[in-house]
């Protein structure tokens, strides 16, 4: 088994990435190169919340040996309750291609999530593009998260990027809270941007809103930015002890 996945690795790492293709504000096949991030929703019965994170704490270092966790998230506030959440990252689809081919033939890793489906009712995936004025950052210290969902009016970036780049930047640059990504949907709800921010704990995070929304700067751009948007929702996520960010 280890030998697979070693041998896996090598072969991932000889992999040639799709080619690059340029542009100053786009997502998608545009991106800069073809790295995405698939999100994963998984809606679990009541009763089985614990035993699914027992479970998965005790045995994804089975499924990381093939491709990189990014985050994995237990939902706290926001929507259906006993849900998890978790972010995968690719090189490519070709990468993806070849990761779920080598984790269907893990024997071991099979067993397990055959006993876990049972525990789920469930399940939803998006593939995602960081949009290209942000990188992936991973907070110094432990904390929470939130992950605000913004549908926005059809027309992409070049409509309504540069607000909401503005948008994102007045809350960073001002300190009200820490980013960790944005990003744009290839494939789900098309025109959806996630954005993942990162708090010390709920209470901060509530009085760095407070704070914004009292702050000129912060209103004025945010208020150029809603000209394009449709609806937005958010969830709070409590990071699970194997997830990478804390």
């Amino acid at each position: 088994m280890l030998a697979l996945r070693s041998g896996l690795t090598r072969g991932l790492a000889a992999r040639t990435l799709a080619p690059q293709v340029c542009s100053s504000f786009a997502t998608g096949p545009r991106q800069y190169d073809g790295t995405f991030y698939e999100f994963r929703t998984y809606c679990l019965k009541p009763s089985k919340m614990n035993e699914f994170l027992e479970n998965a704490k005790k045995y994804m270092h089975l499924r990381t040996a093939y491709s990189e966790l990014v985050g994995f998230w237990s939902v706290e506030f926001g929507g259906q309750m006993n849900k998890v959440f978790h972010i995968w990252k690719y090189d490519n689809f070709a990468h993806r291609t070849e990761v779920r081919k080598a984790v269907a033939k893990d024997k071991e890793w099979r067993q397990i999530l055959i006993s876990n489906l049972a525990l789920i009712d469930e399940q939803e995936n998006e593939i995602t593009y960081l949009v290209p004025w942000c990188k992936l950052e991973k907070p110094a210290k432990e904390g929470v998260y939130e992950l605000a969902i913004f549908q926005m009016k059809p027309g992409g970036p070049a409509l309504w990027g540069d607000a909401f780049k503005r948008a994102i930047n007045a809350h960073v640059d001002l300190g009200y809270s820490k980013l960790v990504g944005v990003f744009h949907t290839e494939y789900g709800a098309l025109n959806r941007v996630h954005v993942l921010w990162w708090n010390e704990s709920a209470d901060s995070r509530a009085a760095g809103r407070h704070q914004s929304h009292e702050d000129p700067r912060v209103v004025a751009a945010v208020r150029e930015s809603v000209n394009y948007l449709v609806s937005q929702q958010n969830m709070f996520l409590i990071p699970t002890p194997f997830s990478p960010l804390k």
